[in-house]
C-alpha cells in the first residue's frame, strides 16, 4: 500500500485543531479568527508538547489560496455603487485615518529602531482596521441596527479598497527596496489602465456569458465556474505583475454586480470559511513565545498606539466629513484594531525579506490584544462622548454643531468644472479601452496573422498586415467615437461658452485634445502594422477619423455596446421593483430581505406584522419561489424563504432586517429519542379496532397515536391507506408522544 501523503496528516491536524479550539472561543463569545490563531500556534513549530506541521511548502499553498478566497468574498461584499453612495463619509474618513496612521507607524517604527522600509509597512498595516473583528462585534453587541454602524460600514468598504492597492504599491517598493517616485508612479498608471480594461471588458462579457448559461445553471455548475473566473483573474493579474489578491478581489466586484451576486457568495462561502481557517492558523504558527518575551515593549507600544490614535484619527475623520460628535466618537471607537489584511501586508514584507522576522509575531500579538479590546472600545463610545460632550466649552460644541449641520452648496445648471469632469472621464475610459484593443491586436492578432500569412520567401505577406490592421480599425472603431464626441454636444458646448467668458481658454484645448487623441491612436495603429512615412500614416489616419466621425453605423454601434454595458452593470439594482431616482438615493434605499425559518414574523399577515409601524419600511414586493407579487395585499401571509423587497433609511432597513433573517442560536438541535414513544398493539376479538377501517376507527383523535404499520403474518403495511380493515391478529404499531398504558387501551 503506497504511504499516505503528509498533505493529509497536515491538513487533518490543522483542521481538527482549528475546530476543537473554534468551539472553546465561540463557548468564550470571542472572534473565531482569534480561535483559529491560537490553534495555528499549538500545531507550530514554537509549541513542543503537541503534535508539529513540518511541510512548509504544503502550508504557504494552502494559506495563499486562504488569501485568494477571503479577497474574492470580500470582492463579493463589496459595490461600485455602494462605494459611490457613501463616497463623502466614507473617504474622508479613511483616508485621514490613512494618512495620520502611517505617520504615527512611521514615527513608532523610528522610536522601536526599525528601518526605514519596515516604517513603511509598520505604518501601512496600522493604517487598515479588521472588518471581519468589526462586523463580528456588532453581531455579539447586536448593534447592527444603530445608526452610525453604517457609517463604520462605509469607511471599511473605502479601507479595503485602500488595502488592496496598498498591496500593489508596498509590491513595488519591495522589489526596487528604495522609493522611486516614477517607477511607483508607472505602476500606478499601470494599476489604474488594468483596473478600467478588466471592470470594463467583465462587467460587458461576464454577466453575458453568465445570462446565457443561466438555464443550465445548478448551485455546483454556479460554483464552479465562480471559483474558474476567480482564479482566472488571479492567474491574468499575476500574469501583468500584480498580487494574486488584487485578481481575486476584482474578480468578486465584477460578479458582485451580477443577479448571481447572492448566490455565488453563498456557495463559495463554506469554500472561504475552509481555507480561510486555513490561513489564519498558518499565521498563528509563526507566534514565537521566545520572541513575544524578547519584544514584549514593543508589543504594547504597538498595541497602545492602535487602540488610542487609531480611534482618535477614525474619529477626526468622521468629524471632518461633516458628522456630530456622538456619531464620530461611535464610529471612530470601533477602528481600534488590526487584523487579516495586516496579515497579509507582513507576509508579504517577509517574502520579499524587506522586513525582519520578529516583525511578523510582533504584528500577530497586536491583532489578537486589539482584537480582545474591540468589543469594549466600541460599548465605550458613547459613555466617552457623554462625559466629554458637556465638558467641552460652549464655543466648541457650537461650532461643531454648525460644522455638522451646514448644507454644502451645489451648483445649478452647467459649469466648466462638471463639464471637465464629463470630459475627461470619457478621455480616461474610452482612451483606456482603445489603448487596451490596440495591445490585444499588437500582442495576439499581428504574430497569428504573420504565420498564417507569408511570402514565398518566408516574411510575413502584406495581406496580413492589411487584415491586421482592418480588424484592429473596426474593433477600435466605436470607442474611438466615444473619445471624439461623448458627453461633447454643440449645445453643451455652446452653452458653455456664451456663460463664461474665459472659458474658452479650457474647452477649446480639452476638445482638441480629444481629437487629437484620436489621430494618435489610429496613427499608432496603422504605423504598427504597415511601415510608411509619418506624413502618410497621419494623412490616413485623419481621413479615416474624418468617416469616423460622421459614421452614423459609428454611432449607433456605439450605443448599442454602451446600452449592453449599463444593463449588464445596473442587472442586480433591476431586480428591485423600481429605480430610485439618482436625487433621491441619500434620502433611502431599497433592499431584498431574506425571511427565515426563526424569525417571528414568519405566519404573520402583512396587516398584523406592523412593518411600518415598528421599523418605518415599506413591503414593494415579495419574491416567493418562482412567483414575485408586487404590492402585495396586506393579507398576504409572510412565509420561510421569502425574498421582501423593502424600501426605507438603511437604518430602517437594518433594524428590520435583523428581526427577518434570524439565525439560530443553536446550529443542530438534539431530538430526543423519548418525545415520541412506539407501541405495538395486537388486534383481539373483543379490542376495539378488529373489523373497522382506519378511517372509521377515528385512531389519531380517539388515542393520540399515529399508526405507522400493520403487521399481518410476515408481511408489513407500511404507512396503511385509510380503508385499511382490521384483522384478528394484526399487529399494529403505532406512535405517540403521550405514556400509554397498553391494558387500559385494550380494555376501552
Amino acid at each position: 500500500m503506497a504511504e499516505l501523503n503528509p498533505l493529509f496528516r497536515e491538513l487533518a491536524l490543522i483542521l481538527v485543531t482549528a475546530g476543537v479550539i473554534t468551539v472553546i472561543f465561540k463557548w468564550l463569545k470571542q472572534p473565531l479568527v482569534l480561535g483559529y490563531i491560537v490553534a495555528g500556534f499549538f500545531i507550530g513549530p514554537h509549541f513542543p508538547w503537541f503534535p508539529v506541521i513540518t511541510g512548509d511548502e504544503n502550508l504557504t499553498l494552502w494559506s495563499d489560496i486562504g488569501i485568494v478566497f477571503l479577497m474574492f468574498a470580500l470582492g463579493l461584499e463589496f459595490s461600485i455603487k455602494k462605494l459611490k453612495k457613501v463616497g463623502g463619509t466614507g473617504a474622508i474618513t479613511a483616508f485621514t485615518e490613512l494618512i495620520l496612521m502611517f505617520l504615527i507607524g512611521n514615527v513608532v517604527a523610528r522610536l522601536l529602531g526599525f528601518s526605514t522600509m519596515e516604517g513603511v509597512f509598520l505604518g501601512c498595516m496600522l493604517s487598515i482596521s479588521s472588518t471581519t473583528i468589526i462586523i463580528k462585534s456588532f453581531d455579539d453587541l447586536k448593534l447592527k441596527q444603530q445608526k452610525f454602524t453604517s457609517t463604520v460600514t462605509g469607511v471599511l468598504v473605502v479601507e479595503d479598497l485602500i488595502a488592496v492597492l496598498l498591496l500593489v504599491i508596498l509590491g513595488t517598493l519591495s522589489v526596487s527596496k528604495t522609493f522611486d517616485g516614477g517607477q511607483l508612479g508607472m505602476k500606478m498608471l499601470m494599476l489604474a489602465f488594468f483596473l478600467i480594461v478588466w471592470f470594463t471588458f467583465g462587467i460587458f462579457l461576464i454577466p453575458t456569458f453568465l445570462r446565457w448559461m443561466r438555464r443550465f445553471m445548478t448551485e455546483e455548475i454556479l460554483c464552479i465556474v465562480a471559483v474558474g473566473l476567480c482564479f482566472g483573474m488571479v492567474v491574468l493579474a499575476d500574469a501583468a505583475g500584480f498580487s494574486t489578491a488584487l485578481g481575486a478581489f476584482v474578480m468578486g466586484a465584477i460578479l458582485a454586480e451580477t443577479i448571481e451576486a447572492d448566490v455565488i457568495h453563498r456557495v463559495v462561502t463554506p469554500i472561504k470559511n475552509l481555507f480561510g481557517a486555513v490561513f489564519f492558523v498558518s499565521v498563528g504558527m509563526l507566534v514565537d513565545p521566545s520572541v513575544l518575551a524578547k519584544y514584549w515593549l514593543p508589543v504594547l507600544i504597538i498595541a497602545l498606539t492602535v487602540v488610542f490614535f487609531k480611534s482618535l484619527s477614525a474619529t477626526l475623520g468622521v468629524v471632518l466629513s461633516g458628522r456630530p460628535l456622538k456619531t464620530a466618537m461611535q464610529s471612530g471607537f470601533c477602528f481600534c484594531q488590526i487584523g487579516e489584511f495586516s496579515f497579509i501586508i507582513a507576509g508579504l514584507g517577509l517574502s520579499y525579506g524587506v522586513i525582519r522576522d520578529e516583525l511578523y509575531p510582533i504584528i500577530v500579538s497586536v491583532s489578537i490584544i486589539t482584537t480582545f479590546v474591540t468589543p469594549y472600545m466600541i460599548k465605550a463610545g458613547l459613555p466617552a462622548y457623554e462625559f466629554l460632550w458637556p465638558k467641552l466649552p460652549s464655543r466648541w460644541r457650537e461650532a461643531l454643531d454648525r460644522y455638522a449641520s451646514q448644507s454644502k452648496s451645489s451648483d445649478s445648471g452647467v459649469s466648466v468644472r462638471l463639464f471637465l469632469k464629463k470630459q475627461f472621464t470619457s478621455i480616461v475610459l474610452y482612451g483606456v479601452i482603445s489603448v487596451a484593443l490596440l495591445l490585444l491586436s499588437m500582442v495576439f492578432l499581428k504574430p497569428l496573422l504573420n504565420k498564417l500569412f507569408v511570402t514565398s520567401s518566408g516574411e510575413p505577406s502584406i495581406w496580413g498586415n492589411l487584415i491586421g490592421l482592418a480588424v484592429t480599425i473596426v474593433a477600435m472603431t466605436p470607442f474611438l467615437w466615444a473619445l471624439a464626441r461623448k458627453n461633447l454636444t454643440r449645445s453643451n458646448v455652446k452653452s458653455i461658452l456664451e456663460e463664461y467668458r474665459y472659458s474658452q481658454a479650457v474647452v477649446i484645448p480639452v476638445i482638441l485634445l480629444r481629437y487629437f487623441l484620436v489621430i494618435f491612436l489610429l496613427g499608432v495603429a496603422i504605423g504598427r502594422y504597415i511601415s510608411l512615412a509619418f506624413g502618410l500614416i497621419l494623412i490616413i489616419a485623419i481621413f479615416v477619423f474624418i468617416v469616423v466621425r460622421f459614421s452614423g453605423k459609428a454611432n449607433g454601434f456605439y450605443k448599442h455596446i454602451e446600452s449592453r454595458f449599463m444593463s449588464n452593470f445596473n442587472s442586480r439594482q433591476a431586480q428591485t421593483s423600481f429605480k430610485i431616482p439618482a436625487s433621491m438615493e441619500h434620502q433611502f434605499s431599497m433592499e431584498r430581505v431574506s425571511v427565515t425559518q426563526y424569525s417571528k414574523y414568519v405566519g404573520v399577515s402583512l396587516l398584523e406584522s406592523g412593518f411600518r409601524q415598528n421599523y418605518g419600511v415599506n413591503v414593494v414586493s415579495i419574491e416567493r419561489g418562482e412567483k414575485i407579487m408586487d404590492l402585495p395585499p396586506k393579507e398576504t401571509v409572510v412565509m420561510p424563504c421569502d425574498r421582501l423587497t423593502v424600501i426605507g433609511t438603511e437604518e430602517q432597513i437594518s433594524r428590520f432586517r435583523s428581526d427577518l433573517e434570524v439565525e439560530p442560536s443553536i446550529l443542530i438541535r438534539d431530538h430526543s429519542d423519548n418525545e415520541l414513544n412506539i407501541y405495538r398493539y395486537v388486534v383481539v376479538d373483543s379490542g376495539p379496532l378488529v373489523g373497522q377501517t382506519l378511517s372509521h376507527s377515528d385512531f389519531q383523535q380517539r388515542h393520540h397515536g399515529m399508526i405507522i404499520a400493520i403487521q399481518r403474518g410476515d408481511d408489513y403495511i407500511v404507512n396503511p391507506p385509510a380503508d385499511s380493515v382490521f384483522q384478528r391478529g394484526d399487529v399494529v404499531w403505532f406512535v405517540s408522544p403521550d405514556e400509554i398504558s397498553l391494558r387500559s387501551f385494550m380494555e376501552e
